[in-house]
């Protein structure tokens, strides 16, 4: 294999990055487990890794897959990114219910602490926080494009009262609902916050 390839894989091991997932896999010498460059299990030194095109090359070479990136798992995505859509799915189509963390780990049958510190790591944001993007994005079209009462579009997206909503929404778009509402209005449909 050519060393600048190599070099660069290694590079990707030693930072956990996603780049070379499902391209390239790494198999550790000393422990005889090949895992996705991305692993977050301990870095192996250089010259204990060999490098695979596929899981199934691993394996005939006399390595067993890591229990915890998976590598086996069909798709580029390691199990943390994979966690990561799973809960964006979920407050994706649940976002008007009551969602809550313990919701979500019940959903996906995985500690809520556990489910938080990986949403966190993969995303940047917490699930709450995402949760209410989602909400007021929702919000938004139906500020823009529906007749609804405040209180109707406070329900139709999740929040327990339009006060509350008043507030979050505040927080997101600098504005009242009903300010957004007006200047969408004078605006056109093209209102994009």
């Amino acid at each position: 294999m050519n060393q600048a390839i190599f070099e660069s894989v290694y590079n990707t091991v030693v930072q956990k990055n996603t780049k070379y997932d499902g391209i390239y896999y790494t198999g550790i010498k000393t422990t005889r487990i090949v895992c996705r460059p991305s692993c977050k299990s301990r870095t192996p030194k250089k010259e204990n890794v060999l490098l695979f095109q596929s899981v199934e090359d691993a394996i005939k070479a006399g390595f067993r897959p890591c229990k915890r990136c998976r590598p086996e798992q069909i798709g580029t995505l390691g199990p943390d990114a994979c966690i990561a859509y799973d809960v964006k799915q979920i407050i994706l189509e649940f976002y008007a219910e009551s969602v809550t963390l313990e919701y979500l780990s019940k959903k996906m049958v995985i500690s809520p602490y556990h489910l938080q510190r990986v949403f966190k790591r993969v995303t940047g944001i917490t699930p709450a926080k995402f949760l209410q993007e989602t909400r007021i994005k929702k919000a938004k079209q139906l500020l823009q494009k529906s007749n609804f009462s405040m209180i109707e579009i406070s329900r139709l997206v999740g929040f327990q009262s339009p006060s509350h909503f008043s507030m979050i929404f505040k927080r997101y778009a600098n504005m009242s609902p009903n300010h957004f509402r007006e200047f969408a209005k004078k605006e056109g449909e093209s209102v994009a916050f």
